[in-house]
């Protein structure tokens, strides 16, 4: 049995998008699919908690055509929303607990010099895994050079790994024809994810929120976090 995960590099994701890996074989990073522009996708932004309620944590990119996919996407010139950024996390964490433990490991990853988001985002992924403690095998997607779209896209990358089980989040029950994968001898798992309760700032919990949010108020402790949600299988 070799069970993979596939999904695209988004930034800084909420713990469900690690969960995942925690019983995957190889993830397929997903990026040569169409970049989903800010208000429809996850590629760019996430959110944080503030004392005001959530807000968006968001990486400026330059514009591009309505069919760029993910490892085209170049980040803005002017570092302006880099401050911009790292501006918002101190403002809104400098009281939690871990704040000042790792604060200097992501401004140094925003400060890398990266020009494209990918390579932002995979960078941010790679921290999080060690803070996670999770051995991840990965391969991008560009690199297997397969053609189709959708549930064809996603049957050819498995069969190109040697992959016998697809583990997918729920909210692709919309569009994911199971029937199609078992034709092809692939099983479908679908994650299950519940949400775990852990402290934060600013009054009742929220949940899903970017990984970031355990990172400043639960620190090297954030492991046994991830590990205490339900079994993703």
């Amino acid at each position: 049995m070799k069970r993979i995960c596939i999904h695209q590099p988004d930034f800084l994701p909420y713990l469900g998008f690690f969960h995942r890996l925690l019983c995957t074989d190889l993830f397929i990073v997903l990026d040569d699919v169409q970049f989903l522009r800010k208000g429809s996708g996850w590629h760019n932004r996430d959110i944080i908690k503030t004392p005001r309620g959530i807000s968006w944590l968001t990486l400026s990119v330059k514009k591009g055509n309505l069919q760029q996919k993910i490892n085209e996407v170049l980040l803005s010139e002017d570092d302006k929303w880099i401050t911009k950024n790292l501006n918002l996390l101190k403002e809104n964490y400098n009281q939690a607990p871990y704040f000042k433990d790792y604060f200097p490991n992501i401004r140094d990853i925003y400060l890398s010099g990266f020009c494209k988001m990918t390579d932002l985002n995979l960078a941010f992924l790679k921290f999080f895994y060690g803070l996670f403690e999770l051995e991840v095998s990965s391969v991008l997607s560009s690199e297997l050079n397969v053609e189709g779209q959708k549930n064809e896209k996603l049957i050819h990358l498995i069969k190109a790994v040697g992959g016998t089980h697809y583990l997918s989040g729920v909210g692709a029950k919309d569009y994911l024809d199971e029937q199609l994968f078992a034709n092809e001898g692939i099983v479908v798992e679908w994650q299950q994810f519940r949400p775990p309760i852990y402290p934060q700032l600013y009054g009742d919990f929220i949940p899903n929120l970017s990984c970031i949010d355990l990172l400043f108020n639960y620190g090297p402790k954030s492991k046994d976090i991830l590990r205490s949600c339900a079994d993703a299988r």
